[in-house]
């Protein structure tokens, strides 16, 4: 049998490094996704605890229907208060406490009450939303709902799950054919035209459409294949970064209204099943020029 050369071993040694470094990093990403899980649980039970009960409901400063409560509050120091005991590191993006300057190649964005006006009211339509962002791309997300106790999760490369089981988006190929979403943004009243064109023009091209009220949800939904798809104007990185993975791990699409590559940090989002993708960009491009 033939030695193994100097260079056949450093090549094989090398080779073994590389593949080490891909199981640990998928193992701790993995790791981190379930710290998530259990940060979204204890703020849910939070939320579910309080839903209709809330004692100071303030509206942010220029949005007079953006609510914000004390509950909100609470719910994200206590998901940033696990994640950061074990992460001390790692940066944040919070829909209330904002962001900071970027030091760690990962980022956690964070919902912690996505649908704050449905929870005012007792209506149970909301959920907590979780994204991890290494360099720029999400590499994992979960969005719970603990009214019906169910669990959206997705990490990269390994698909999307609701409580543990594998979900994939619909297979329905024609728009008159399809369930949509949608959410107004809070600035509606200072520009509606173009916003109410695009929800009258699905509304007649589509089966049917909803406004639920959390835009985290509405994704979600699309990945379970409950929505065949879902656009909005204008939303925010905590808003859609988890869900928009869960989309991509179940098999959907994600671009901007034109049909462009996109990222959670670009206000206009368009998610679908795939197949309905180019006849909602269609939808769209009416809209946007007026008709």
């Amino acid at each position: 049998m033939r030695a193994a050369t100097q260079t056949e071993l450093h090549q094989s040694a090398s080779s073994f490094r590389r593949i080490h470094f891909i199981v640990s990093f998928s193992f701790e990403r993995t790791l981190m996704l379930e710290i998530a899980v259990e940060a979204a649980r204890e703020a849910g039970a939070l939320l579910k605890l309080h839903s209709g009960k809330a004692q100071s409901i303030e509206r942010k400063e220029g949005q007079e229907t953006n609510l914000v409560t004390e509950i909100d509050r609470r719910s994200e120091e206590m998901i940033i208060g696990r994640i950061r005991r074990k992460y001390p590191h790692h940066d944040f993006l919070a829909e209330e406490s904002g962001g900071k300057e970027r030091h760690s190649e990962y980022c956690w964005i964070i919902d912690p009450l996505d649908g704050t006006t449905n929870f005012t009211h007792g209506l149970p339509v909301f959920c907590v939303s979780i994204g991890l962002e290494r360099n720029g791309e999400i590499v994992a997300g979960v969005v719970y709902d603990p009214n019906h106790d169910e669990l959206f999760t997705a990490e990269k490369g390994k698909g999307a799950t609701l409580n543990r089981k594998r979900i994939r988006v619909s297979s329905t190929s024609r728009l008159i054919d399809s369930l949509l979403v949608t959410g107004f943004p809070y600035t509606l009243r200072d520009d509606p035209e173009e916003i109410i064109r695009h929800f009258n023009n699905f509304l007649l091209e589509a089966q049917a459409l909803r406004r639920l009220g959390s835009a985290a949800l509405d994704l979600a939904y699309v990945a379970a294949g409950r929505f065949d798809g879902f656009w909005e104007s204008s939303l925010n990185p905590w808003d859609m970064a988890a869900g928009v993975l869960l989309v991509q791990e179940a098999g959907g699409k994600f671009t901007d209204f034109e049909g462009n590559p996109s990222t959670v940090h670009k206000k206009a989002v368009l998610t679908s099943n795939g197949v309905i993708h180019d006849q909602m960009i269609e939808v769209l491009r009416k809209g946007r020029s007026g008709s």
